[in-house]
C-alpha cells in the first residue's frame, strides 16, 4: 500500500485544528510550557530549509511536553517589516501591504503543510496595524 500524503496529511491537519489539539488553554491548572521560534520574515521566495529546522526541533519538545501533561503554548507569527519588502514593492509598483499579505499567505500554507503543532488560534502578525 502506498502512502498518499496529499490525501492523508491535510485530512488530519484539518481535524487537529478543528478540535484545537494544539491550542493552549486559558486558565489551565496544568504546568505551563512556552516554546517560541523567531517569527519568520515572509519573503516572496517562500520557505527555505532554514525555516523548518528550528520549528521541527521545538515541535518535538512541544509534543513531548503535551504528552507529559503540560499546557503548551507554541505560537506562530510573522515579522514582515523591512527594506526587502519595501524595495520589492517599489520595484514592482505594488503596495507593501499587498506584498506582505501575499507572502504571509504563502508561508502559512507551506508551514501548515508541514504539520508543525503551532497554536494557529494565537497567530500574530506584527504588520497588521502598520501597513
Amino acid at each position: 500500500m502506498r502512502y498518499d500524503h496529499k490525501a492523508i496529511e491535510p485530512k488530519w491537519q484539518k481535524k487537529w485544528e478543528e478540535k484545537g489539539v494544539f491550542h493552549a488553554e486559558n486558565n489551565s491548572e496544568k504546568k505551563k510550557f512556552y516554546a517560541l521560534i523567531e517569527f519568520p520574515y515572509p519573503s516572496g521566495q517562500g520557505l527555505h530549509v532554514g525555516h523548518p529546522r528550528p520549528y521541527t526541533a521545538l515541535d518535538i519538545v512541544s509534543r513531548k511536553r503535551r504528552l507529559q501533561g503540560y499546557n503548551v503554548l507554541y505560537p506562530i507569527g510573522w515579522d514582515a517589516f523591512g527594506l526587502p519588502t519595501e524595495n520589492y514593492a517599489i520595484k514592482n509598483h505594488v503596495h507593501p501591504r499587498t506584498v506582505t499579505e501575499k507572502n504571509v499567505a504563502r508561508f502559512k500554507k507551506q508551514i501548515q503543510s508541514l504539520g508543525i503543532s503551532f497554536d494557529w488560534s494565537r497567530e500574530i502578525n506584527v504588520t497588521r496595524n502598520f501597513l
